[in-house]
């Protein structure tokens, strides 16, 4: 014997009267406190979300009150006034505005200042100074790595990073083998540095100057 399913009794009268109710409850907005998310500080004269930011750059602390929308780039160059960084495509293509954050090279372009809150960042001005430069500055200037200069900085931030990630054992698209410490090779270097571009085409020369810092002939 089968059992008969569940009377329902339901009258169009109480279907119509449930639509409308689903309705309203659907067309009534949540509370404003639901909704909201909360939101940064403001300036209080420009309307600007802000942010307090902390930057370790080249070993001193700077505190900013900066835009949340403020990039990497244009907090060193606008606000700290280290204008060795330069700002080339502001796209991230052409890495000329490389620096080392927390020991990663990035385009400070495409990063904003609020995501290093705390970090440590080194830019063109914590390599050396003209007194006494970098190894890989001086290796530059020996090797005529440099000829206009405009993308410089990045080139040889970029180029100091590149000779760490070899040497931490970090593989790049061209290494051979995964499972060893990729070679300090021409081939090495041109893929890590392929995102610096140089439009004097001093490549060759670049080349030159990263090998003799490493202690490799070209």
């Amino acid at each position: 014997m089968t059992t008969p399913p569940n009377d329902i009794t339901l009258s169009r009268r109480d279907l119509l009267a449930a639509g409308a109710a689903g309705t309203t409850a659907l067309a009534v907005p949540r509370p404003a406190a639901a909704q909201a998310a909360p939101v940064p500080d403001a300036n209080a004269e420009t309307g600007v979300p802000t942010h307090q930011v902390v930057l370790h750059v080249n070993g001193q602390v700077h505190e900013l009150e900066l835009d949340t929308r403020t990039s990497l780039l244009d907090a060193l160059r606008e606000h700290l006034h280290l204008t060795g960084t330069k700002k080339g495509c502001d796209h991230g293509q052409c890495g000329a505005c490389t620096v080392i954050a927390d020991g990663r090279r990035i385009n400070a372009c495409l990063s904003l200042a609020v995501m290093h809150d705390g970090g440590k960042v080194v830019t063109i001005e914590g390599l050396g100074t003209p007194e006494r430069p970098h190894p890989m500055q001086a290796a530059f200037v020996k090797h005529d790595g440099y000829q206009c200069g405009y993308c410089t900085p990045g080139q040889v931030c970029s180029a100091v990073a590149v000779l760490g990630e070899i040497r931490d054992g970090i593989p790049s698209h061209v290494s051979g083998d995964l499972t060893t410490r990729p070679l300090l090779s021409p081939a090495e270097l041109r893929e890590r540095m392929s995102g610096n571009l140089c439009r004097c085409g001093a490549y060759a020369n670049i080349l030159d100057a990263i090998t003799e810092v490493a202690g490799v002939t070209p």
